[in-house]
């Protein structure tokens, strides 16, 4: 099948959902429309959450306007931050210090790690399985103590500014002999899961063939990160970021673009991250972790794509007098909207939250970052 096609012109159901279910994590709007309990379209509306981060970010210093990104995502905020800074970074001409790089890659693939074991074990708790749900979360639970170790907090943990982290970020010995030890326990349990889930004939015959997104439809949604790669389609930014190059790692995809190829591709692309960390630990150079050796004038608009746990984070503004104008942020989950309304095409109702749920949305992140106008 190359392509899902709505059949609104056959409906004999609707049946709304939202903006607040049990079986979502964020408040949003989804309308089905069903046809002898298949669904034959979807709908989905955000904008519960909305707060116009980026009219409030215009006319701010830059560094208040890098800070405020932090708070757009508690799951990615490291990542928000980072981008901002680095969009400053390419306009300014800012080269930042090795060290300060490979500690933002660190930072970046824990994050990674703690979002895709929340998608995993989020995953898990809608099949009804609270084992392997727990064993994730008990996974996590490694990752967000790091996390804190490093940002000082579990939550909007970010430790970029303008010029490299914040030195409070910096990692001695006592902290990387830390970060090793936890990657080597991850990767024990992570193992142990991926073996047990695979093994599982019940859990694979549940996901298996259930919300698939053929490829060239993906690619004609413009839907991006580890749902692309679902799909079999090898693209990572990772492979375009300089603060990439000196670190080996495989670009993970899988063939279907079902749950389960979206759930072992995330379980999959978690071992790619410890591995990527483990060179960052072996690797990491001497030196400072933020330079303030730069001069502020102002430029036209700078851009900075980075992959981000979703797929691709667009970050992009000027600078006039120190601060920032003509603001605009689109997350992953906005290009993937599309990828969640086809998945549920052709399903039945009951799957229906699943397919919406095996693209990772994160809602609440594109709500606040969004203009929402009204035609």
């Amino acid at each position: 099948m190359d392509k899902k096609v709505p059949r609104s012109d056959i409906i004999e159901t609707e049946i709304p959902m939202g903006t607040v279910h049990p079986a979502a994590l964020e408040p949003y709007r989804v309308r089905f429309f069903v046809e002898d309990e298949i669904v034959q379209e979807a709908e989905i509306t955000i904008g519960v959450n909305h707060r116009g981060i980026e009219r409030i970010m215009e006319g701010l210093p830059v560094e208040k306007a890098n800070a405020l990104t932090e708070k757009i995502c508690g799951i990615c905020s490291n990542s928000h931050i980072w981008n901002s800074c680095r969009t400053a970074e390419i306009g300014l001409g800012i080269e930042i210090p090795e060290r300060a790089m490979y500690i933002r890659v660190i930072m970046g693939e824990l994050e990674r790690l703690h979002s895709h074991f929340l998608y995993l074990a989020h995953g898990c708790e809608l099949l009804s399985h609270e084992t392997f749900s727990m064993r994730v979360f008990y996974l996590r639970e490694i990752v967000m103590e790091l996390l804190a170790m490093i940002g000082g907090n579990r939550v909007q943990y970010g430790c970029s500014v303008l010029g490299g982290v914040r030195p409070r970020c910096d990692v001695d010995e006592a902290k990387l002999l830390r970060l090793k030890n936890d990657m080597d326990a991850v990767e024990e349990g992570l193992t142990g899961f991926v073996e047990r889930f695979l093994a599982d004939s019940v859990v694979q015959s549940r996901i298996t063939g259930v919300g698939a997104l053929p490829q060239k439809q993906a690619i004609e949604l413009a839907v991006t990160g580890p749902t692309l790669r679902a799909t079999g389609v090898a693209r990572d930014l990772r492979t375009t970021m300089f603060e990439y190059d000196n670190f080996d790692f495989n670009v993970i995809t899988q063939p279907d673009g079902d749950v389960r190829s979206n759930l072992v591709m995330r379980a999959l692309e978690s071992f790619e991250s410890i591995k990527i960390i483990r060179q960052a630990i072996a690797n990491i150079p001497e030196g400072k972790v933020v330079t303030r050796d730069w001069e502020m004038f102002d430029t036209d608009i700078n851009e900075s794509y980075m992959e981000v746990p979703r797929g691709t984070l667009y970050h992009s503004y000027a600078l006039e007098g120190g601060r920032v104008r003509h603001c605009i942020i689109r997350t992953p989950s906005m290009a993937n909207i599309g990828a969640m309304q086809y998945a549920c095409i052709g399903e039945q109702l009951t799957d229906a939250q699943l397919c919406i749920v095996q693209c990772d949305p994160c809602f609440t992140c594109t709500d606040r970052a969004i203009e929402i106008i009204r035609r």
